[in-house]
Order: structure tokens, then C-alpha cells, then sequence
């Protein structure tokens, strides 16, 4: 051990020759022990060996006022200990089994005595002041005594102290990790990550901003988040050591304690800038000096060295971290482990590195173990009769306590422990899955959880104080999950419980409860849906379905997930089929039969559970589904029963005409035969059965499907081409919009409407350059200053800057009116009040009514013709099952850039596989291929320039050899594709070049 500062070499027993100076006051003593713990006060010194015997070393004061150590005194004690810590004239020892000891040692003998009120409460860690006594227990409960002069013992304003421990209540909801005390000033470090400190302030060492003394515990609010793992407190001054290696300190800075190269105090928590580049792993506060190592084992000092306590060699005072000058690289000795410091000395201990590593003081403080793991080994062993009356009183002692099961639930070690906030819970639910995975291995032990689970939820308060008292919701949805997983639940009672709290929570408590959802991995927050998921589908699958209060609540909580799940970010996000309810189809229909017979204004007897009143429970797929459903519906009904079976039995080709809408087109002329021929059908003919005919090709082979997309392809590109004028476009040419003075007749929007009906009916994806508004209009959706800020960005900026960025005076020296240049023309916003001027009163009336002219009054007639026409196809209210972005993607598709993907998804049949060479050199043309030509690819190859919505897996392609005559070469064969099955046929090629040019030219002229 090397040890230096007051006294350095006395006091420890080595043997002659066993102790050298190693430099600058520093002393090499060869102890022939390890130490475990150490603490050094004003009078005394204790230590503890490796096997749990522990020593005290008094400190006296010579006849020629100098301080020196006596020799070390063994303290007899029948148990081993762990930790100690001393005060000025108290040492206090904890044992192995948490018991609590004390010595003075003031009057020998010294004899370690137990405290009376912790001898049945196992303690954790035992941290001494000057004066004062602060005791963590294994459950998390702060015990306090000793003198209360200036609030150190956190128990309120009180004239005396407290001769033995004292339950500090204030802190007994809080499951905390460290206790730590100084001179006259306690801290507690919570599992939240939360440092608590209170008494004596007067230099700001309770790092609070201020030099009040606090008589109760405060939260040091600068600290959040900074992922505090360790607390050191010298007399007046404090130091913070964070898991990323950074070290804060506050409070008195006289002597340069703080290490901020001045001498100055420091109210509030400051980052130390020195040693830079080095992550440090230890603190120690002595009474006026702190040490720090970093994780390469190099020991830095500063602060007050009137006793060589610092180690550099020299008596000064210094304020910032120089290095202690340890001779470590040397064969003989052993590698630093620990460093302590108290009092005026300093010492850091050393192990070879055969040595086994036995966790120092500071790593003991850092690890609390979780109070079930061994109790819950109990709990599932083999017992008798006996043991298990105590395994019950303890299973509801345990699980009827929301504060117990948060102790044993929560994360101590990984960075987001030190996280804990309104947005982040804290909680490790990795540690609470293990344990109550274990739980459920034994039915008479989970029935026992289960009806002290029962019993807590009642008692859960609707307003907990604090966000820590909130999370006990997520552990029991955890437990739920387990449960579920592990267990076939015999009932859905429990997870109906659960819903029914959490769905009487304050509206703060929810959103608290949604940011930890959102803060979860997709992975666990897919878990959480499937806990509500799985009772929802057992619910829906009686007969009949209950439409209650309790499927309600749990419907309810799918959407406080679904709306937690929004609110993360879209790199995060759990895609929304996840939510997905395990429904059976029949349901499905009978809901939708439901809605159908209640939007006709039938006489039902109940509404749907789903359609009406959850529909962001569905994801897209489901929505897709109910609306599929709804159009075969339609078309049935348009048909008639005996028709529509007919249909399904024989094809199209069955059916007479007047059950069709019969476009026969003309490719050059496609816009306008579209146009003609709907606009002279009767609406309700939009419903029924589309076959598109070009070209007058009656007499070939028909492709249904081939010719709708073909359709839908031609006839949106060229009614977005610039020579029909039908729409504006923004200034980088990306995005369209209605005009404000339309050249094209009215009833042309009408019909535009009726075509993106008719593709979102067909299911097919098209070209259609619009911004989200157009979606948000056709939900009935307000159009907002983003919306701008989409389709025209400099002059969504621009608002956006008068709105938020510009002062009063910037306003008023912008020199604006209401007038405004929107499509070639001046408008007034406000014509009722003529040049009104744009001030800081009226910027919000400004952009309001900007956005809404653009957006809405300039297009109001054209875009009623287009809502109306696109309702006559679709359902209003089905339509409204999808939000405006899925709306969007439903009928625009997204856009494809994943070529690995596509390749991945290939399948080849006849002569190919891929490794053949005219699939090798096939792959190499299409990577040298432009995007814009991989994409004319992908609409030869599907049909589609974009994809589905739900995802790049159903882009698959399949590759076959083309069939030649015998009479010519594969040279002289053009690449085929069949949109219907996305099939590639693909000549045989005998270079690379010719591939090329043949792929190149057949997407150019988009042959098939």
C-alpha cells in the first residue's frame, strides 16, 4: 500500500524493512495483507483485511503538537466485516450480514458494538460525518444519528440530535443506490440518479446553488442526468464521480479542494477540467484535499498539502489535479486498486496481478444487490409446510409494497440508469423479467404474487408524488408480459385490474407514463403492446363479444401505447402493425357488417367496438383489410349476390356489361378518354367492376390487373405533365397544388378525385405529387404553417421567422401589409380592413390566414369538386380509418432505393441460379444503372414506380430464362417482365455490353 500525507508510515504493523519511501513523501508499505476497506477520521484509522478482520489505528497529538498514529488494535467481533467508516471519534463497522457496529474510539478498550434499532434490519452501507451517522439499508431505507446542529440528520428542524438511528421517511419511497456524509452534510444517491444532500450549506456543499443549511433532504437538480455513480464528502467541500469518467465538485474551495485553478467556493456543481483525456474511475474526499484515479491506475491530488497529503513533494496548496508520483512501473510493484483518503492522509492500496479482485469500497456503493434474487430462489425451492407459511407472509410483504418492488427492479449499472426523468423510468426491466420469470416456474408462488398484486392496485395513488412512484406501471405490465409468456393466465382479471389504474391516472401522470413507453426499445415496447393484445384477442374471440367498460379500458390503454409510440422518434418507432389486435376474421366482419349497417342508418342494436371508436388500434394492414373488405362489400351489393358468386367462380369474363365501368382508351389520348368516358357514366357506376381496354384491344389476351396499373400509370403522369395545366407548381417543380384561377373546367377535379378513388379502391399506387395537406384536407384535418414550410420552404421559413424569430421591431421595420402574391396574384387577407399593417399583435392572424388562403380559400371550389369526386368512390368514414400520412403512402406508395434488398429478395428458376454468369453479369449492369433508370426498372418490372406502404419484402423478383426460336441468338431478345407476377425474363446474353444495351434501351422506350 502507498500511503502518504500526516503520520504517513505509522501506525500498521509490517515487519522491519517493510516499509520504504517511494518519492515526494509518498511510502511504500508491505503490509503482507490486502486491505478491503479503509477510513481515516480526526482521531482515529480503521481498516479492513481480506478476511474480514478489522483494525483501528488511534491518531494522538505529541508533546510537541504534532498528530501521530499509535499502533493498530484488532477488533474482536464474532462476524466478518465488510466496510467501515470513521467519523472524528466514531468508527463504524458494517459486517457481512448487514450488521451495524460501533466503536469509540475515544476510551478503549475498543469494543465494536451493535446498534440496537438496526439489529434486525440489514444495512448495505454506513458512511460517518464529523459528528453524525448515515446507514442505507439492503431495502433502501436511510436510517440517521449522531449531532443535528445543522440539519446533517435530515429529519426537519430540531433542537437535538439523535443518540440512535433515526428512519429518515422522507426518502422511503426513494430506492437509493449510496449514502454519503462529511463534516456536517449527508447525500444519498437514488436509483434515479438523483443526488440528495442536506445539512450545513454555508460554502454551497450541497451543491444546491445557495448557502442555506437544509434540515431535509433536496434533490441537486444540476446533477440530473449527469449519471452520477459515487458521492465523496470531504469536511466542507463535495465530489461527484459520473459513469463517464467525469468528476464535479462543490462547496469550499479554500485550499483548492475544488480543482478549478482558483480558490474560490462553488455553489453550484462544476465539471473538473483536469487530468483531460482520462476517464476517472475513483474520488476520495479527505477533510480539505481529494484524490482522483483514472482508469489507466494514475492517482491525482489536490487541495490543501500543509501535510505532505498530497504527494507532490512539497506543502503547498494546489488547485488543479497534478499526479502523485507512484513509482507503479517498477517489476516489483503491484498495480494500484483503490485510493482513500480522510482526515490529512491519503492512501492507495495495491494488488499484484495474480490477485483476485475483491470489490473496493467505492465499487460496494455502486452495486446494490437486488433484494428478491435470492428470495425468489427460496420462494421456487423445495420447502415444507412450515417454510412456506413464512415464503407467503414474505411474498405479500414484498409484492403489496410498491416501493419494495421498485428497490428490486431497478437499474444500477448500465448509463440509462442515471437517466431517470419524466421521459426515462429508470427501471431495469431485464433484472425484473429474470426474477419474474422465475416467479411463474411455481403455480402456488405466482398465485400468491398474483393476490398481493391484486391488493397493491388498489392502493396505487392516482397523483403519485414524483415520477418514481409511477413506475410500477411499467413493472406491472412486465409482469403481465411474463406471465402471459410463460403461463396460460386461468383469467383475465388481472390484466383487466391493471388496465382500470391506469386508465384513471391524471392526464400528467399519463404523459409521464406514454415518454417512459417511448423511451422503451421497439422490442420491449412490442411486448407491451402483445400483454394487451393477447387479453384483448381471448376477449374477442366470445361469443357474443362483450362491449364493456373492461374491453374498453383495455382498448383505451393500447392507445395511450399507440400515442406514446407517435411521439418517438421515426428512427424508433415501432411500426404500427405491430398493434395489430389478435382478432379472428369473423369479428372483423362482424364489425364491419356493424359499421356498414350503422353508417346506412340501419337499426343495430350496438355500435362497432373497433371502427367507431378505436380505430388507432388497427394498424395499417387491418385498415387496409376492413377497407378491401368494405369494397368487395360495395361491389357485391352493385352486383348482387348471384352475380358476385358468379364472379368469383368464372372471372370477369362472365359477367355482363352493365356490372362493369368500361374504359376503352386510347394510349396517345389517355387523359382524355378517361375524362370523357367518366364523366358520362352515372356515378354510381364508379362502384362497379373497372376493366380498362387501349388501343381497341378486345381481341387479344386480356390482363386485367396489367391494363389497371398500365392505366392508372399513363393517366396521372400525364395529368401532371405541364402542358394540361391543371395544377401549380412549387418553385423546385417537386410538388403540386390546385390552382387559384383553374384554365380547366371544374368538373375535371371532380373527375381527378373520382381517378385517385378509383386507384385507392383498386389498390393501385400512383404518381400523385401533392403535399401532405391534400391527405389532412381529405381527413378534415387543419392545414398548418408546416404544411407551408412542405410545399413552399422559403416562404414556410419566412412565416415561420415572423412567428417565432422576429422581434417587435424587426416586425414593424419588415414594412408588410396583408397583402399577399399567391399563384401571379395580389390578394388581402383582411379585405374587409384595406393595407392593413403587419405588427407583433396580428403575426399570428397573419400566418394563420396566409396558410389558409393558400390552402383553403384559394382552392375552395376545386378542391370541393375533388373531394367530391373522390367520394363518390371511397367511403368517408372508412377512408378516415388512416391518418394522413398513411393515407398519403396508401395511395403514393413510398419511394424504393434498397436495391440489395431487391436483389436479396431474387428467385431464379429454369437455367438460373446466382451464380450464373448472365445473372452475375446482369447485376453488374444494374449497378452501373442511373437511379432514374433503376426506377423505370422497377415500373417495367411491377407495374409501380413506388412501393406498398407495408414494407420493401413484398418487392420480390423472379428471374427465368427466355424462350428462343430456334432459328435466332438471344442476342436479338429484349429483357420481358410481367407486371402481374413481377417476373423477369431475361435472355442469355453473350456479353456484358449487349446486356447493357438491350436493358438500357428497353427502358427507354419502357417496352413489354
Amino acid at each position: 500500500m502507498f500511503t502518504w500525507g500526516e503520520d504517513s508510515q505509522g501506525g500498521f504493523r509490517v515487519k522491519k524493512g517493510s516499509a520504504s519511501a517511494a518519492g515526494d513523501g509518498v511510502y511504500f508499505l508491505k503490509l503482507g495483507f490486502h486491505i478491503k476497506d479503509l477510513s481515516a477520521g480526526h482521531s482515529a484509522l480503521a481498516f479492513v483485511k481480506s478476511d474480514g478482520n478489522a483494525f483501528i489505528i488511534r491518531t494522538n497529538e505529541s508533546n510537541d503538537g504534532r498528530r501521530v498514529r499509535g499502533n493498530q488494535k484488532s477488533l474482536k467481533y464474532e462476524e466478518k466485516i465488510q466496510s467501515v467508516s470513521c467519523g472524528d471519534d466514531v468508527v463504524t463497522l458494517l459486517s457481512e450480514t448487514g450488521r451495524v457496529l460501533y466503536v469509540d474510539s475515544a476510551h478503549p478498550p475498543f469494543t465494536p458494538r451493535p446498534l440496537e434499532v438496526l439489529c434486525n434490519i440489514p444495512v448495505s452501507q454506513v458512511a460517518c460525518g464529523s459528528q453524525h451517522s448515515v446507514a442505507l439499508t439492503k431495502d433502501g431505507q436511510v436510517y440517521t444519528w449522531g449531532q443535528d446542529s445543522r440539519g446533517q440528520l435530515g429529519l426537519g428542524r430540531r433542537k437535538l440530535g439523535a443518540n440512535s438511528p433515526q428512519h429518515l421517511r422522507s426518502l422511503s419511497s426513494i430506492p437509493l443506490v449510496q449514502i454519503a456524509a462529511g463534516g456536517e452534510q449527508s447525500f444519498a444517491l437514488s436509483v434515479s440518479g438523483g443526488v440528495f444532500s442536506w445539512g450545513r450549506n454555508d460554502c454551497g456543499q450541497l451543491g444546491l446553488g445557495d448557502t442555506t443549511d437544509r434540515h431535509t433532504p433536496n434533490p441537486v437538480h444540476s446533477l440530473d442526468m449527469k449519471k452520477t455513480i459515487h458521492i465523496s464528502c470531504g469536511k466542507d467541500h463535495t465530489a461527484i464521480l459520473t459513469k463517464d469518467g467525469e468528476v464535479f465538485t462543490f462547496g469550499c474551495g479554500q485550499y483548492g479542494q475544488l480543482g478549478h485553478n482558483s480558490f474560490s467556493d462553488e455553489l453550484c456543481p462544476r465539471l473538473v477540467a483536469e487530468p483531460q483525456g482520462s476517464k476517472v474511475i475513483k474520488i476520495a474526499c479527505g477533510r480539505h484535499h481529494t484524490l482522483v484515479m483514472t482508469d489507466s491506475k494514475k492517482v491525482y491530488s489536490f487541495g490543501c498539502g500543509e501535510q505532505g497529503q498530497l504527494g507532490h513533494g512539497e506543502e503547498s496548496h494546489q488547485s488543479v489535479p497534478l499526479p502523485v508520483q507512484l513509482p507503479q512501473d517498477a517489476i516489483d510493484v503491484p498495480q494500484i486498486r483503490d485510493i482513500y483518503a480522510g482526515g490529512n492522509c491519503s492512501f492507495a492500496t495495491c494488488s499484484s496481478t495474480e490477485d483476485i479482485h475483491e470489490g473496493s469500497n467505492s465499487d460496494s456503493m455502486n452495486k446494490v444487490q437486488h433484494c428478491l434474487d435470492g428470495l425468489i430462489d427460496r420462494w421456487t425451492s423445495e420447502h415444507d409446510s412450515k417454510s412456506w407459511e413464512k415464503i407467503k407472509q414474505e411474498i405479500q410483504r414484498t409484492f403489496s409494497s410498491a416501493s419494495c418492488v421498485n428497490q428490486s427492479f431497478l437499474e444500477q449499472s448500465r448509463d440509462k440508469h442515471f437517466q431517470t426523468s419524466p421521459t426515462y423510468s429508470g427501471l431495469n426491466l431485464s433484472v425484473a423479467r429474470r426474477n419474474f420469470k422465475k416467479l411463474v416456474k411455481k403455480n402456488n408462488v405466482l398465485a400468491e404474487v398474483e393476490a398481493a398484486v391484486t391488493k397493491l392496485i388498489p392502493s396505487l395513488n392516482e397523483k403519485p408524488v414524483g415520477v418514481e412512484g409511477l413506475r410500477i406501471y411499467l413493472l406491472l405490465i412486465e409482469l403481465l408480459h411474463v406471465i402471459q409468456k410463460h403461463k396460460q393466465p386461468e383469467s383475465t382479471n388481472l390484466t383487466k385490474a391493471v388496465a382500470a389504474v391506469i386508465v384513471r391516472l391524471s392526464a400528467d401522470s399519463l404523459q409521464v407514463i406514454g415518454d417512459w413507453w417511448s423511451s422503451l426499445s421497439a422490442s420491449t415496447m412490442i411486448e407491451y403492446i402483445d400483454v394487451w393484445k393477447q387479453t384483448l384477442s381471448v376477449i374477442l374471440s366470445l361469443r357474443p363479444v362483450p362491449r364493456n367498460t373492461g374491453v374498453k379500458n383495455l382498448l383505451l390503454v393500447l392507445q395511450y401505447l399507440y400515442n406514446a409510440n407517435s411521439r418517438t422518434a421515426e428512427a424508433g418507432r415501432v411500426p404500427d402493425n405491430n398493434f395489430c389486435l389478435l382478432i379472428d376474421q369473423e369479428f372483423l366482419k362482424e364489425d364491419l357488417w356493424l359499421w356498414r349497417s350503422w353508417s346506412q342508418h340501419k337499426n343495430v342494436p350496438v355500435e362497432p367496438l373497433i371502427l367507431c371508436s378505436f380505430p388507432i388500434v388497427m394498424d395499417l394492414q387491418t385498415r387496409k383489410n376492413v377497407f378491401e373488405g368494405n369494397t368487395e362489400c360495395t361491389m357485391m351489393e352493385t352486383m348482387g349476390q348471384s352475380w358476385w358468386d358468379i364472379y368469383w367462380q368464372c372471372g370477369r369474363e362472365a359477367l355482363p356489361e352493365k356490372l362493369l365501368l368500361r374504359l376503352d382508351l386510347m394510349k396517345a389520348s389517355v387523359l382524355e378518354d378517361a375524362f370523357e368516358q367518366l364523366a358520362a357514366v352515372d356515378h354510381s357506376d364508379y362502384k362497379k367492376l373497372l376493366v380498362v381496354y387501349f388501343d381497341a384491344n378486345n381481341h387479344h389476351f386480356h390482363d386485367d390487373n396489367l391494363h389497371k396499373k398500365d392505366f392508372f400509370h399513363e393517366v396521372f403522369h400525364k395529368m401532371f405533365s405541364a402542358e394540361t395545366g391543371m395544377f401549380i407548381f412549387n418553385d423546385s417543380k417537386t410538388l403540386a397544388w390546385f390552382p387559384s384561377r383553374a384554365t380547366q373546367d371544374e368538373k375535371s377535379y371532380f373527375l381527378f378525385g373520382v381517378l385517385c378513388g378509383l386507384a385507392l379502391f383498386y389498390k393501385c399506387i400512383i404518381h400523385l405529387p401533392f403535399p401532405l395537406v391534400l391527405f389532412k384536407k381529405l381527413l378534415g384535418v387543419k392545414p398548418s404553417l408546416e404544411d407551408m414550410m412542405e410545399f413552399s420552404p422559403d416562404l414556410g421559413k419566412h412565416l415561420h421567422y415572423i412567428l417565432q424569430d422576429c422581434s417587435d421591431d424587426g416586425i414593424e421595420k419588415l414594412y408588410l401589409d396583408f397583402i399577399i402574391n399567391w399563384d401571379k396574384t395580389d390578394i388581402d387577407l383582411d379585405p374587409d380592413n384595406p393595407e392593413k399593417t403587419l405588427t407583433s399583435q396580428n403575426k399570428k392572424e397573419f400566418v394563420d390566414a396566409y396558410v389558409n388562403y393558400a390552402f383553403n380559400t384559394s382552392v375552395v371550389r376545386l378542391f370541393q369538386e375533388f373531394d367530391r369526386g373522390f367520394f363518390q368512390v371511397c367511403d368517408r368514414d372508412l377512408v378516415k380509418l388512416f391518418r394522413p400520412k398513411e393515407l398519403q403512402e396508401v395511395i403514393v406508395g413510398k419511394d424504393f432505393h434498397d436495391w440489395t434488398k431487391l436483389k436479396q429478395n431474387t428467385i431464379y428458376v429454369g437455367v438460373y441460379h446466382a451464380g450464373h454468369p448472365t445473372i452475375q453479369m446482369f447485376w453488374e449492369v444494374f449497378d452501373e444503372l442511373t437511379e432514374d433508370q433503376k426506377t423505370a426498372f422497377l415500373w417495367f418490372l411491377t407495374g409501380f414506380e413506388r412501393v406498398p406502404i407495408l414494407g420493401v419484402d413484398t418487392i420480390k423478383m423472379t428471374v427465368e430464362d427466355t424462350q428462343i426460336d430456334a432459328n435466332l441468338t438471344y442476342d436479338w431478345y429484349y429483357p420481358k417482365a410481367h407486371t402481374c407476377n413481377s417476373t423477369l425474363e431475361l435472355p442469355i446474353y453473350s456479353t456484358k455490353e449487349i446486356m447493357r444495351d438491350k436493358l438500357t434501351e428497353t427502358l427507354s422506350k419502357k417496352r413489354n
